[in-house]
């Protein structure tokens, strides 16, 4: 869900709650994914984020102003990325091809335990009555979908249960959200949760793309090039401002990561409900 489009609107509290929730979402995500790329880095031979003090938790050491940025704006981007050295490295392509999905992979796994979480939780935050009204938007899938009514009233801090009633027409019924919230607070633990789950499975999708110097590169490289591309420092610089330059001023990019993202989140939800029973 993008917060630039919230600041475009006419709800500037709304974008405000948003952007203090996404904050810490985001400085934990490419935190966490630089970790992981120096610890495996480090596993394969390669000490050199570890020396220059890389292999820390302090967001600061890792974030790009300007990847930082497009995730809090847009739901995706990019962290600084660790030193590498591949000379010290025991098998060449094994060994960038364990790095360059160390982080994803890593971001993956928090999304899908995030859901799972956010499910659970969803439980706890409603009444047991809720489920039991007989209306096609007052489901679980709803209130967990990034692109659910529910979820968009949740995570936005509208507070305003929406029901579908005759054909498209959308509509919500006063005062019917506190009447069926049984732990109010969770909500506030929910909407942070939403925000992580997104981040997430944003920084995840969009390092894979086979753009260098991304991630997706790399493994595209390794698999299927047999590391026989070597692009210099300033070309993949270049390509990078590029990158940046059509995310920032057309929607093909965001449009496209925005359909993979609703598409794998939808898969994964799908089977956490189903495996809860709640489907």
């Amino acid at each position: 869900m993008s917060i630039l489009s919230l600041l475009q609107s006419d709800e500037p509290l709304t974008a405000l709650i948003a952007i203090l929730y996404r904050i810490p979402a985001v400085l934990i995500a490419l935190t966490l994914h630089e970790l992981a790329h120096g610890y495996v880095a480090l596993k394969c031979g390669d000490p050199t984020a570890k020396m220059l003090g890389r292999l820390s938790f302090n967001p600061i050491r890792h974030l790009d102003p300007i990847g930082a940025l497009f995730m809090l704006l847009f739901g995706f981007g990019w962290a600084r990325p660790v030193p590498v050295n591949s000379r010290n490295f025991k098998n060449y392509r094994r060994d960038d091809l364990l790095v360059s999905i160390a982080g994803v992979v890593l971001n993956f796994i928090l999304f899908f335990l995030t859901m799972i979480l956010m499910t659970l939780l969803n439980l706890l935050i409603w009444k047991p009555e809720l489920w039991e009204l007989e209306q096609p938007l007052l489901t679980h899938k709803d209130f967990l979908s990034f692109d659910g009514f529910n979820f968009y009233s949740v995570f936005t801090g509208q507070n305003l249960l929406f029901i579908r009633e005759s054909g498209e027409m959308l509509s919500y019924i006063p005062g019917m959200f506190e009447a069926y919230l049984k732990t109010p607070w969770l909500l506030y633990v929910q909407r942070f949760l939403m925000n992580f789950a997104m981040i997430n499975l944003g920084l995840c999708i969009f390092n894979l793309l086979p753009i260098p110097p991304l991630d997706g590169y790399h493994v595209m490289n390794d698999i299927f090039l047999r590391g026989k591309l070597h692009i210099p420092a300033r070309v993949m610089n270049g390509i990078m401002i590029a990158l940046m330059a059509v995310m920032f001023f057309t929607d093909i990019i965001s449009k496209l990561l925005g359909y993979v993202i609703h598409f794998v989140q939808s898969g994964v939800l799908n089977g956490i409900l189903l495996i809860f029973g709640l489907g």
